[in-house]
């Protein structure tokens, strides 16, 4: 996928533009974004709802989840296919018909497979809605900007992930969960038409770069060029497990270990995840810049890792923590794994022009593809402590915490011989 050009020609262009209309384009787009956030974090504060109603377990549980993620990383590369053929703004509104129509399925399942399909569908209609605007990014700003700019895509996108909590256990617990996913139906559809009007794929005064029609087989061939880049496998690790840590705890198992640990009701339950979600959205705009103040993004990517192991690791000792540190503690937890916009970045640095595209589609893919893998082996984990038990112990709960800081853990080793970033404005 082609997303660079000539980085004198998109700065004095984008210089060009006026500062209300980058507003209005970085705001449309973590609009679109925050689509995405709220649909792939929604299982986390219903999952008891789900399971009281549809009689789910463990291990569907974590099936449902992930499965968005899996449709998701599946898109990846046909999606780079289309942005290049039709342009990141039209397959974006094409993509928000999906979206839309998977919340109005999932409303009106009535069992396992229709939830299943739905969450495809979901995962499919959401699978541009991230690439897209870094396509966007590449062609409207400096190349200095974009790890900054993923920071704010991600922490104002991530609104999505906050009203997935709270908001989402009040409208739950006014109207239902089925009924609350046909009104995010209509608030996908107000967005799309928003987007519609603000978003263009090029800063005015640029032409629309050409680009050689693609195919699956030849996108697929030119994979390997990504593959043979230096490193890319060392940071790939990293894509695949940090982004999932937050994903697994606040998208999954948050909620039911708030129920099953602490006995919390949906509103309580949608409080703690509310801060869990207001720590991600504060830390991603935290973490963004630092790659500008470490001089790259690896250095501080990796203290933010290791601190979400330790904190991780520190939940699983803990056991039971008294109410009054589980708030402060679920806020900082997703505050300190919010350092996405870092690794994303060093991608984004890792590549030459010319690999871009598919370096970060590249990377994308595993990032889905991990939370993909992490929340169905936590289901299989939770539901092989939990037995015949039928309530889930709180063991097991402590399971899925050190196996997700295991699997960061690892991959923070294999990160810490990929190459720096060099920070420059080209």
């Amino acid at each position: 996928m082609t997303v660079e050009r000539d980085s004198s020609v998109r700065a004095g262009a984008a210089a060009g533009a006026s500062m209300t209309t980058a507003v209005l384009l970085v705001g449309a787009l973590a609009a679109v974004y925050f689509i995405s956030q709220f649909l792939r974090n929604s299982i986390g504060v219903i999952a008891p709802n789900l399971e009281a109603e549809l009689g789910l377990g463990s291990e569907s549980l974590g099936l449902l989840s992930s499965v968005f993620f899996f449709s998701f990383a599946l898109a990846q590369i046909p999606i780079g296919i289309l942005i290049d053929r039709f342009g990141p703004r039209a397959v974006m509104l094409g993509s928000l018909t999906l979206a839309a129509l998977g919340s109005v399925v999932f409303s009106y399942a009535g069992g396992m497979g229709g939830l299943i399909l739905a969450r495809v569908l979901m995962g499919l209609g959401c699978s541009s809605f991230f690439m897209c605007p870094l396509t966007i990014f590449t062609r409207w700003f400096a190349r200095d900007r974009f790890s900054t700019l993923v920071g704010i895509q991600l922490g104002l996108g991530s609104l999505g992930t906050l009203f997935a909590t709270a908001p989402m256990a009040f409208s739950v617990g006014l109207v239902g969960w089925r009924d609350t996913f046909v009104i995010f139906a209509a608030i996908i559809v107000a967005i799309g038409f928003v987007a519609a009007a603000i978003i263009r794929d090029d800063p005015p005064g640029t032409p629309t770069p050409v680009v050689a029609p693609a195919t699956l087989g030849s996108a697929i061939a030119g994979l390997r060029d990504v593959w043979v880049t230096p490193g890319v496998f060392r940071l790939l690790g990293m894509h695949f497990f940090s982004y999932s840590a937050f994903a697994t705890i606040a998208g999954l198992w948050g909620g039911p270990y708030l129920t099953d640990v602490y006995g919390h009701d949906l509103q309580e339950r949608g409080f703690y995840l509310l801060l869990m979600a207001a720590g991600q959205v504060i830390g991603v705009l935290f973490w963004g810049p630092m790659d500008r103040w470490f001089g790259g993004p690896k250095k501080p990517a990796i203290v933010a890792a290791l601190l979400t192991v330790a904190t991780l690791v520190g939940f699983a000792i803990a056991g039971r923590m008294p109410e009054w540190i589980l708030g402060p503690a679920f806020a900082w937890f997703g505050f300190i794994c919010a350092f996405t916009p870092l690794v994303t970045g060093h991608g984004r640095h890792l590549f030459p022009p010319e690999l871009i595209g598919r370096g970060i589609t590249f990377l994308n893919i595993g990032t889905m593809g991990g939370v993909f893998l992490l929340q169905l082996f936590t289901g299989l984990v939770v539901a092989w402590i939990t037995g015949e038990a039928g309530v889930r112990p709180l063991a097991a709960y402590s399971g899925v915490f050190l196996c997700v800081a295991g699997a960061l853990f690892v991959a923070v080793v294999f990160y810490l011989r990929a190459p720096d970033a060099r920070m420059d404005s080209a």
